[in-house]
């Protein structure tokens, strides 16, 4: 009875292990049928080499005339008439436009038989007096009754130039933003603007936090969409005080005489204030963002590979890599989205 009892259960643990055997063989199975599913995902790569790289500060700007005014009377009073057009060229102290003088006029006009009768007085009393006749006070108060009517005259006429308005530059007629009997001066702001177009200029405004990191010299592309034109020059000027209203400071680009501008065109300043002639540089686009760092997928024969980088750096749309990186890696620009470090790829 005994022996039977052992057979029984040697031959149940004999299928139990055989049994099992054939479980773990289907696992494994099962594990390397879903590797070998696991379909490669297409990328695209860009074999990096070290370049000179610009770092640039990109604003945006206004091309302006260095000598740029708004011509107004000193006077105020009603425009009689506008003697310029726009585009027209003005020399400096050109009269631009007359304002209504009318009652001055009439006041110098009043002054004339004044003057004419002290100034006989004053010639009669000087032949008096060449006679010994008349004492010397009666010459003196004629000659300053002549002399006192003669510059209130002159000071009446300089008065009527200040019914003018005049070019205080030589230029181009820009705006008349004025019409014959608009009241001009006083409040009113607008006037008769003339522009240099011989001395231009661009100029923008940067937040205060680039203080000290652009300077007079500085290399500058001025790019003028309007015209699909680009300028290459240098920084003329910073201001060293911040505005204290916009809490920015003037930075300015002299151009000089160029028929391509005009007053007022915009363009975008790109301030080259960095520079370093050799360095690996890739598009902040493939830079990945995790807890542990910056990640940047290289292909690795078949398969992506998680690099760890740390960068520097960027401008226009790269940035430094300062390391991680080796020159002749291809790293993954296209299809990096949907990739974990050691995934399949295939290379298009």
């Amino acid at each position: 009875m005994k022996r039977s009892i052992y057979l029984l259960a040697a031959t149940t643990l004999f299928f139990a292990s055989c049994g099992g055997g054939e479980t773990e063989k289907k696992k494994d199975a099962k594990a390397d049928s879903t590797a070998s599913a696991r379909k490669a995902i297409p990328v695209s790569v860009l074999e990096v080499q070290p370049a000179p790289f610009t770092g640039y500060i990109e604003i945006q700007s206004q091309i302006v005339g260095d000598e740029n005014v708004n011509a107004l009377p000193q006077a105020p009073g009603a425009v009689k008439s506008i003697n310029v057009q726009v585009g027209q060229k003005v020399n400096k102290g050109q009269v631009l436009a007359s304002i209504d003088a009318a009652a001055l006029d009439q006041q110098i006009k009043a002054t004339e038989p004044n003057i004419i009768l002290a100034k006989t007085l004053y010639e009669k009393q000087q032949k008096l007096w060449e006679q010994q006749i008349g004492t010397e006070v009666q010459l003196l108060q004629a000659k300053a009754a002549y002399e006192s009517a003669t510059a209130g005259k002159a000071a009446l006429v300089a008065q009527r130039g200040m019914y003018r308005i005049v070019s205080p530059i030589s230029g181009t007629v820009d705006q008349v933003n004025l019409k014959v009997g608009d009241i001009a001066g006083g409040m009113n702001p607008n006037g008769i603007r003339v522009v240099d177009l011989a001395k231009m200029k661009a100029e923008a405004r940067l937040g205060e936090n680039y203080l000290g990191k652009v300077k007079g010299g500085d290399e500058v592309i001025l790019v003028l969409q309007d015209i699909q034109d680009s300028i290459i020059t240098k920084v003329s000027h910073v201001a060293q005080s911040v505005d204290p209203a916009s809490r920015s400071f003037i930075v300015e680009v002299k151009l000089g005489n160029n028929k391509k501008l005009r007053p007022n065109m915009s363009c975008k300043m790109k301030i080259a204030n960095y520079k370093n002639p050799n360095v690996i540089t890739v598009p902040v686009s493939v830079i990945q963002k995790t807890s542990e760092g910056e990640v940047i997928y290289v292909a690795n024969g078949n398969k992506a590979k998680a690099v760890m980088v740390s960068t520097g750096q960027n401008s226009n749309g790269m940035v430094e890599i300062l390391s991680g990186l080796e020159a002749g890696e291809k790293i993954i620009v296209e299809g990096y989205e949907e990739l974990d470090n050691g995934a399949p790829i295939t290379v298009k």
